[in-house]
């Protein structure tokens, strides 16, 4: 069961992220600015696909370039379904908390304003840090050793990308923004 709540994360993460910026397009707001800064991020997209790939293929029995395991637990595997989910509702709690602010990339262009409440008084990143249970849930699921490769991946591209974020957000809103940074931890 936890295999196909590995699935289904992929799913409802993938749905949420299109769903707000379906319903952003229709007010005329562009919500995918992902790759403007730095075109090697489009690197990133065959990377994720292939990691959607090897959680179906482990849910589903599809042929998976490795079965081995590091260990094999059905207690370890419920508690990273159970990140898993809790990822998903911080992913859902951060979306909503952003409103029409939500974007995937850096909007220089047409940039909004600083949210600092909802999740975003909890972490400065909340988005970040659910990709990031999400991510744990699924290697604690399917603990083999390409997971774990995307997991030590992902974390080094995310905290790459928060950096960046970081930077543009400075300049952007200048004492505001420091002032949140001061009362916010970056993750958790």
């Amino acid at each position: 069961m936890p295999k196909y709540i590995s699935a289904l994360t992929i799913v409802l993460m993938i749905a949420m992220v299109l769903t707000r910026a379906v319903a952003m397009k229709r007010k005329g707001t562009t919500a995918f600015h992902f790759g403007q800064i730095d075109k090697t991020d489009f690197l990133i997209l065959p990377f994720a696909l292939f990691y959607f790939y090897c959680i179906f293929a482990a849910a589903f029995g599809w042929p998976l370039p490795s079965t081995q395991q590091f260990f094999r637990s059905a207690a370890i595997s419920w508690i990273g379904a159970l990140l898993c989910v809790a990822g998903l509702v911080l992913l859902f709690w951060s979306i909503v908390s952003l409103g029409q602010s939500f974007r995937v990339g850096i909007d220089a262009k047409a940039p909004d304003e600083l949210i600092t409440s909802g999740a975003f008084a909890v972490s400065r990143n909340p988005i970040y840090v659910a990709f990031a249970m999400v991510l744990a849930g699924e290697f604690l699921i399917l603990p083999n050793w390409l997971l774990l490769l995307y997991l030590l991946a992902f974390a080094v591209l995310f905290h790459r990308q928060v950096l960046r974020e970081e930077a543009y957000l400075a300049c952007r809103y200048g004492n505001e923004y420091q002032a949140y940074r001061k009362r916010v931890r970056r993750y958790l």
